[in-house]
């Protein structure tokens, strides 16, 4: 998953401490979403990917942050650069393998993190912050057209083959623009290395689980998910729409968050605004009036009207269909990786889900958060990474876990 609809100017690194979403107060009580919290579940504070395309590496962090929370473990901040690190290194690997004929640039996924902890551990923010390059925040595009141009320079083989230092020559790469990876450092007071640290966190790999609702593979069974940035070929299991949305509801009601992967290049998706919804352009349901009022407008007219933002609208019912052509027409794809850590309602009594962003806070109306509607997720849901305890009891026993 990667981000390339916002770049930000400012954004801050928040110190890690388990925080409460607050929605921010609107003194106009006219005009524009009222939401009241329903659910609300501890999570750590918000971070800035900045100019990056870490998201899946942000989110799945805060995923397993808050996990640690919910497990009496305390207040972590994990690293997302050591794990960007690593798994750039090894996706370079792949990329030589596949002689170039698959994907290596920044984005990556859920399962890239619980790779990455199995396999070479995890360190805290403080240890490694990836911030080497005199920049307060991350600016990565010189780093991946680098890593990228290196790459292609090693397939196009020069020498007629490998030379035994290419691999070296990307790590080296990886340590001028995110730093060297320490091989034991000290966390209060103790001394670790990555992989006793990672030990320590006791984030199993097995006990976590990808969902998402397909109908081109079976239900109830695993796939590898076709998308750009799934280099490790991971497997989700694959459920009806309804039911991918009943995980996520018992997950939030039992104390579980969710990290979720979706599509953020849609119109109903207004960051500014703090709202992710998906209007019904038909609005069948207008009154007289309102009705032929609505079809004097123009087309553009109507559109503009859909995507005020000015409070609740209708929204499209949803199918598995709708959702299945969305991402065969290419329309959903893995644009960027969230978490959602709780549900609210606006004034119209509709459903969201709480989303927490990695877009630092400065700027926004509900401090680094948004609201995503029903529909929204529905439509737009690539996949989810969650605790294979959050899924109800009948549908572990569907998957085979």
């Amino acid at each position: 998953m990667k981000n390339t609809l916002f770049t930000f100017l400012i954004g801050i690194l928040i110190l890690t401490v388990p925080v409460k979403f607050t929605i921010a107060q609107d003194n106009d009580t006219t005009k524009g979403y009222k939401f009241t919290t329903v659910k609300d579940l501890s999570v750590c504070s918000v971070k800035n990917q900045y100019s990056s395309g870490t998201c899946w590496s942000f989110s799945s962090n805060s995923f397993f942050e808050a996990e640690l929370l919910r497990m009496g473990k305390g207040e972590f901040d994990l690293s997302e650069m050591f794990v960007v690190w690593h798994t750039y290194s090894d996706k370079a690997v792949s990329y030589v393998r596949w002689h170039g004929d698959n994907n290596f640039g920044g984005g990556g996924a859920f399962h890239d993190v619980l790779y990455v902890l199995e396999n070479y551990g995890m360190m805290p923010e403080e240890i490694y912050d990836g911030k080497v390059i005199g920049e307060k925040n991350h600016v990565h595009g010189e780093m991946d057209a680098v890593l990228k141009g290196y790459m292609d320079a090693v397939l196009k083989n020069k020498n007629k083959k490998l030379t035994p230092v290419w691999h070296d020559g990307l790590d080296g790469i990886l340590d001028a623009y995110l730093g060297e990876l320490p091989e034991s450092f000290i966390y209060e007071g103790t001394e670790y290395t990555p992989r006793s640290f990672a030990d320590n966190l006791g984030i199993k790999a097995e006990d976590y689980v990808e969902i998402g609702s397909y109908t081109h593979h079976p239900f109830y069974g695993q796939f590898i998910l076709e998308v750009p940035d799934n280099w490790l070929y991971g497997e989700i299991y694959n459920v009806p729409m309804d039911e991918m949305m009943a995980i996520i509801d018992n997950a939030l009601d039992n104390g579980y968050t969710v990290g979720w992967g979706a599509d953020v290049s849609e119109k109903g998706f207004s960051w500014k605004n703090g709202v992710a919804i998906v209007p019904d352009e038909d609005v069948s349901d207008l009154n007289g009036t309102e009705k032929e009022k609505w079809e004097k407008l123009t087309k553009r007219e109507k559109k503009a009207a859909l995507y005020k933002f000015d409070g609740p609208h209708k929204e499209k019912t949803i199918t598995q269909e709708m959702r299945q052509q969305e991402f065969d027409d290419y329309l959903t794809t893995d644009d960027h990786g969230m978490h959602i850590t709780g549900t609210a309602t606006d004034q119209d009594g509709n459903k969201y889900y709480i989303v927490k962003n990695s877009w630092g806070t400065d700027g926004t109306i509900y401090n680094g958060y948004f609201y995503a509607s029903v529909p929204y997720v529905q439509l737009k849901t690539i996949d989810l990474i969650i605790h294979k305890d959050a899924v109800p009891e009948n549908l572990r026993k569907k998957l085979g876990f």
